[in-house]
């Protein structure tokens, strides 16, 4: 048994040595097109610019993908340095391959962040990241130089968020973009960024920031770790990541924040939260989340005091306006009409006379109407889409009064629910309100005001459970913070925010210095 074992590890040894000895770079650069060429499968966008070095005729290859890398930056650091006679007053220095990949390296290129390649792992990681990649003849190893560049898209106003004051910058699908774009507002040393490459196939960029001191050791790494974890194909996006840095996946409410601007970013990284920022995304991913950041918008900071707190009230009324409307009016005439004033219950039931549909299919139908036009509005051009909504809520909403089919009452509710949802800033909060709504009106369909108090009980009990990296969803609520309901329901004068969240930021809690100006004393 002995030789056996023997006699096997010497063939795994051996298999380990050739499979390293494929991964690395060839010393013919023959072989080394050869083999580049078999791997993109003749791909036209991969570029193979072949030059000889004069005099010694020894042979150099550009290589790079098209559409990744920018050519005014290949052409003048790498083919204009290998064409134009620039090696020349180092002849007598290059005599072989190994000579010139020292030469190049250290005289005849410019190219910032240059690095050394050896294996084949290396150098396509180099070129999906839009690097050109230099090979020469009898020399095993390749240079890279950042040549990164193509075709983006510039940095325009936000079209989900909008804000009527403030800045009209939005991210774009460039990381590096993003991350300067965060960098602009806060100019300081500890904002770190750590990056990741996630994605079997993808290898997608995906960097974390968060401001060394005041972001959370434990959310960090828990967070970091998460990340790490991640086995998957492919990352197309900052939705892809959700699922596996969320504590509980089939809660109906989201318990990570998403945003495409750069000042709503600033904003919560200076409370201690992190950024995750997701290469060909222009949505940034915001943690922990609690569930009153969902209500919270940049408008609200940029108003006076006064004014953002009742438009936060606002929002909290139309949340339950658009949660329980429906529900609550579908109760009241089923089964508790010793509620509603005998007057408005004639005018309800005069109304109700000929519609054939009990009032809970009435709501359903309304409901899901309504649904199908918002859907069809947003998949439609913007131009065409508007008149859509419009249009189609007024003319079915009309006819279907006029056909008997429904009563006004009801097409009353359904729009003011609707329109209700539209007041909820986050967009992914609101398709979770809407998907509610139908389990709450089927509950009250059933059970009537019992059932909508006891899954308001259920919903309460669920959002108290929850965690986003450890942060209790519901805080500073519960547990009740009083320090800081400063910011919750309503919004005080900034001189009142002389702290950070405290469950957000454990390390760092004060945020401004007492003064005469702000309402202390020195």
């Amino acid at each position: 048994m002995m030789p056996k074992n023997k006699e096997s590890g010497k063939t795994a040894e051996s298999q380990s040595q050739s499979q390293e000895k494929e991964s690395l770079i060839s010393t013919s650069l023959t072989e080394n097109v050869q083999e580049l060429t078999r791997k993109f499968g003749n791909s036209p966008d991969m570029i193979i610019r072949k030059f000889a070095i004069i005099h010694t005729q020894i042979q150099v290859a550009a290589v790079y993908i098209e559409g990744l890398v920018d050519k005014v930056i290949v052409d003048e650091f790498v083919t204009h340095a290998m064409s134009l006679n620039k090696l020349t007053e180092g002849q007598q220095k290059v005599a072989s391959g190994s000579d010139a990949f020292a030469y190049i390296r250290e005289k005849a290129l410019s190219i910032g962040e240059e690095k050394v390649i050896k294996d084949w792992k290396g150098l396509f990681a180099a070129l999906f990241s839009g690097e050109t990649v230099i090979l020469i003849d009898d020399s095993g190893e390749g240079i890279s130089g950042n040549t990164s560049g193509g075709e983006v898209r510039a940095v325009t106003e936000a079209t989900t968020q909008v804000s009527i004051r403030g800045s009209k910058e939005s991210f774009t699908e460039a990381i590096g973009t993003n991350l300067a774009l965060v960098r602009r507002r806060i100019k300081s040393s500890n904002l770190w960024v750590e990056s990741f490459k996630i994605g079997e196939v993808t290898q997608t960029d995906v960097s974390i920031m968060y401001i060394n001191g005041i972001a959370n050791d434990k959310s960090v790494k828990k967070l970091k770790s998460n990340l790490e974890d991640i086995k998957i194909d492919a990352i197309l996006e900052s939705g892809y990541i959700e699922p596996f840095i969320e504590d509980k996946i089939y809660s109906p409410f989201p318990t990570i924040f998403n945003t495409e601007r750069p000042d709503s970013v600033a904003a919560n990284l200076l409370e201690g939260r992190i950024a995750i920022f997701v290469n060909g995304t222009p949505f940034v991913l915001i943690a922990p989340a609690t569930f009153f950041l969902f209500f919270q918008s940049v408008d609200d900071y940029y108003q006076r005091f006064y004014v953002s707190s009742l438009i936060r009230l606002l929002r909290f009324v139309c949340l339950l306006i658009s949660l329980f409307g429906p529900a609550i009016f579908i109760a009241v005439v089923n089964f508790h009409q010793e509620m509603i004033p005998t007057p408005l219950l004639i005018n309800l039931a005069s109304q109700r006379e000929g519609v054939p549909f009990p009032a809970f299919i009435e709501a359903v139908m309304m409901e899901i109407t309504f649904e199908i036009i918002r859907e069809a509005g947003i998949r439609l051009p913007s131009q065409i889409g508007q008149t859509v909504s419009i249009i189609g809520g007024l003319v079915l909403g009309q006819a279907a009064v006029q056909a008997g089919i429904v009563s006004p009452a009801m097409v009353i509710v359904v729009s003011i629910t609707g329109i209700s949802s539209f007041a909820t800033p986050s967009f992914n909060m609101a398709l979770s309100i809407r998907f509610l709504r139908f389990v709450i009106l089927f509950v009250a369909g059933f059970t009537g005001l019992y059932g909508i108090a006891l899954i308001g009980i259920m919903l309460v009990a669920h959002m108290c459970s929850l965690r986003s990296l450890g942060v209790p969803y519901m805080s500073p609520v519960a547990p009740f913070i009083p320090e800081d309901q400063k910011d919750t329901f309503i919004r005080m004068p900034f001189k009142y925010f002389k702290t950070r969240p405290r469950l957000v930021s454990q390390k760092n809690k004060k945020r401004m210095e007492m003064n005469k100006t702000n309402g202390g004393s020195k």
